[in-house]
């Protein structure tokens, strides 16, 4: 996954639906301060490594490089009381291997740099399958661009929270999709994934990875969707996403289960 972008945007006086959600627009709390420890923990239901990136945020008119910190010390403890102590490898990524996320169980993160401690809990969801990738072409262009449609089929009278990650190419776009099923309750999905970032068009191959997540890290990505949509309406207004970790850091930490499919454009 691409470092995460801090600099995005939100119009302050407009509310921005998106698709598939009701959800209001998030308060965000305009953050400008340098220096503090952006976090991004990643584990899933796939059995492998585990992953966890420590950085410093920088201005936000500075270049988008996040010097990496290392000689943290950070471990991960679940409900069943194992304990497991992330090691770091290249400067700044923490790893721990073999490890997998078990269903409806609660894993606290907890991480300690220069005397200071951030800790955030996030539980594995129950896995939705995502059934089939499909494309169509897009509305707003006639160049031959496609947008990638997913399929899955949303458990009935259980609150999900899905997002999805899409690569062209091998290459990650920009875009993010969050998407929760307050109007899909139970229903059969076919989520359009619209992007401007990457045009798709005859011969590219399209990768998705489809996450459920739970409710507070839904929070964290649908409220930088909403920027991003803000973003390209009107305004430029930096702000940091809510988060899950404690004692003022930016960044998540996510449990979730992942699973991908791809589809070459015909």
């Amino acid at each position: 996954m691409k470092h995460i972008s801090f600099k995005i945007y939100i119009v302050s006086l407009i509310i921005v639906l998106s698709a598939a959600s009701c959800q209001k627009v998030i308060d965000l709390k305009l953050g400008t301060d340098t220096g503090r420890l952006v976090i991004e923990g990643n584990l899933t239901n796939v059995n492998g490594t585990q992953t966890v990136k420590l950085s410093r945020n920088v201005s936000f008119y500075s270049a988008n490089d996040y010097p990496a910190v290392s000689g943290a010390k950070v471990t991960v403890n679940d409900a069943a009381g194992h304990l497991y102590s992330f090691r770091e490898g290249a400067a700044g990524t923490y790893s721990y291997t073999p490890l997998r996320g078990e269903r409806n169980r609660a894993y606290t993160l907890t991480v300690t740099v220069n005397g200071q401690t951030y800790t955030a809990t996030s539980t594995m969801p129950a896995q939705v399958m995502l059934d089939s990738l499909g494309y169509e072409d897009s509305e707003f262009n006639n160049d031959g661009r496609k947008n990638i449609v997913v399929y899955y089929a949303d458990p009935i009278g259980v609150k999900n929270y899905y997002r999805f990650v899409e690569y062209v190419n091998n290459v990650e776009v920009k875009e993010t999709f969050a998407y929760d099923d307050n109007f899909s309750d139970g229903q059969r999905i076919g989520m359009v994934l619209r992007q401007d970032g990457i045009p798709i068009r005859s011969g590219a191959m399209v990768t998705v990875e489809m996450q459920c997540i739970d409710k507070n890290v839904f929070t964290y990505w649908y409220a930088l969707r909403q920027q991003q949509i803000a973003g390209g309406l009107s305004g430029v207004t930096p702000a940091d996403p809510p988060t899950n970790l404690s004692n003022n850091a930016l960044g998540y930490f996510s449990v979730h289960t992942s699973q991908t499919k791809s589809i070459i454009i015909r």
